[in-house]
């Protein structure tokens, strides 16, 4: 079960910086690049076969830690890059949490394996009929 975004935003931290550009001179100014950290630790919420799952799946997306760092900086604005930054943990949280079907084996039926060496013998014979005769 994935948590609200308030429940979230009590255990992310933030750090802001000056991000690169559009922007102008502004961007000299401004630190409205943000980076959003979580651990999946220190997540209550989230049940220990919860957080194993989230390890695995996004393991590479994980510091030496066990951080999640994730950087949003398209917007001008801080808040708004904050605002992007927890849409994006949120998405990354809800496919980390997603368990996958398990694939069922099939068999390929005989008859479509009939079916494709026929077709694939009318168009072996198609090409062998476009060679420039042999008068050997």
């Amino acid at each position: 079960m994935l948590p609200l975004i308030d429940e979230i935003k009590k255990v992310v931290t933030f750090k802001t910086s000056r991000s690169g550009g559009k922007g102008g001179q502004n961007v000299n100014k401004v630190s409205s690049k943000v980076e959003l950290l979580f651990n999946i630790d220190e997540a209550g919420f989230f049940t220990d076969e919860e957080k194993n799952r989230l390890k695995e799946t996004l393991a590479s997306r994980l510091d030496s830690e066990g951080i999640l760092h994730i950087v949003s900086q398209e917007d001008r604005s801080q808040l708004l890059n904050k605002q992007r930054a927890i849409l994006k943990l949120n998405d990354l949280l809800k496919s980390g949490l997603k368990v996958q079907k398990e694939r069922k084996a099939t068999k390929i039926p005989k008859a479509v394996k009939e079916k494709r060496l026929v077709n694939k013998a009318l168009l072996a014979q198609k090409k062998e009929g476009r060679k420039k005769p042999n008068w050997d």
